[in-house]
């Protein structure tokens, strides 16, 4: 019980360690990225080639004076960024990164927690996360707040229904709610050595489940949230310094998370498709599909960052057209043709 303690304790704080480094380089990332789309220079002072710059304004930020208005519910005002880091962090708990791995004579799966309703539990705390902002917004006395808080959980409730839907095909696919059997069930091929990733058996399902992670994350062109010309800043107009930071780095937590997710439920996850023809086993495998799995988040991160700067902002009436109108009438719809091709399947 005692080493199984230490176990599940190790795993947290190199996920917490890897999280905030991961954080660091994707704001370095992000800024180099926009450079490049803007036709800027980007970050260039602090460090070399500005590597630094992001733990700069880490310490510039814990350096700020933390400013509550005098109107604001300070409890509140004070927990809503708790909330909002401490579910984007939680769940990556239970996102297999890769099957075991053998240390000590020990096999040890490289996930924290290894749940058999592991997609619920993911569902379930990203659910939470709107609390956060929705009482950032309201416990700061302010109608900008207010307003980004309102929008953020309209936006959820919208968007994340045609998320749930478009799951429930790859559930089907799968058989379990389980996300370890949900990559192992990737792993086989289809044809000609194409690996049978989700996103080649539900395409239409992971454009989905695309589409609503950008509006959960309250990336553009979803960040109606907070968008500036409107809302000042949104949820967190009245924080500064440490409190303005957390809200920051959970929105980066969130975008990690969200494409790790992407990878494990439609790109295969940690699966290294040819690790057969390599002659991997034991140690060698994990640490190849460690890499994969970092390899393929990497690339799904990539690609939210250059929407980000390539796609204006929706209006909101055009955000809540496409959740109702549009998304989850197709997420439905692919839904009922996932259920009744597995039954014909089954039936013949």
């Amino acid at each position: 019980m005692f080493e199984t303690a230490i176990i599940a304790g190790a795993k947290i704080v190199l996920t917490l360690i890897t999280l905030l480094t991961l954080v660091v380089l994707t704001v370095y990332t992000e800024r180099r990225v926009s450079a490049f789309v803007q036709d800027r220079v980007g970050p260039n002072r602090v460090g070399p080639k500005g590597l630094l710059q992001a733990v700069a304004d880490v310490v510039k930020l814990l350096m700020k004076e933390d400013i509550v208005p005098k109107s604001a519910n300070k409890p509140i005002h004070d927990l809503a960024p708790m909330i909002s880091i401490g579910v984007a962090m939680s769940t990556f708990a239970v996102i297999p990164i890769g099957s075991t791995m053998e240390i000590f004579g020990r096999q040890i799966d490289m996930m924290i927690a290894d749940v058999n309703i592991g997609i619920l539990y993911v569902l379930a705390l990203t659910s939470m996360g709107v609390y956060g902002i929705t009482l950032a917004g309201w416990s700061s006395n302010n109608k900008y707040s207010l307003l980004g808080g309102l929008r953020s959980s309209a936006q959820l409730i919208s968007y994340e229904l045609s998320m749930g839907v478009s799951i429930i095909g790859v559930l089907l696919i799968s058989g379990s709610l389980e996300l370890d059997e949900i990559v192992g069930k990737q792993a086989s091929s289809l044809w000609a050595g194409i690996p049978a990733w989700n996103v080649f058996l539900q395409p239409v399902a992971f454009v989905t489940f695309v589409v609503a992670a950008f509006a959960e994350t309250n990336r553009l062109p979803f960040d109606l949230p907070e968008a500036e010309p409107e809302l000042v800043g949104g949820y967190h107009t009245e924080y500064s310094g440490l409190k303005f930071g957390l809200f920051m780095l959970s929105e980066y937590v969130n975008m990690i998370v969200a494409s790790a997710i992407i990878v494990t439920l439609f790109l295969g996850g940690y699966a290294f498709p040819w690790a057969g023809q390599f002659g991997l086993s034991g140690n060698s495998l994990a640490l190849a599909e460690v890499l994969t799995f970092c390899v393929k988040t990497g690339l799904v991160m990539f690609f939210i960052i250059m929407i980000r700067w390539t796609l204006p902002r929706f209006r909101y009436d055009q955000l809540m057209r496409l959740g109702w109108k549009v998304m989850l009438p197709i997420a439905l719809a692919n839904l009922v043709v996932t259920a009744s091709i597995l039954a014909l399947m089954k039936w013949a």
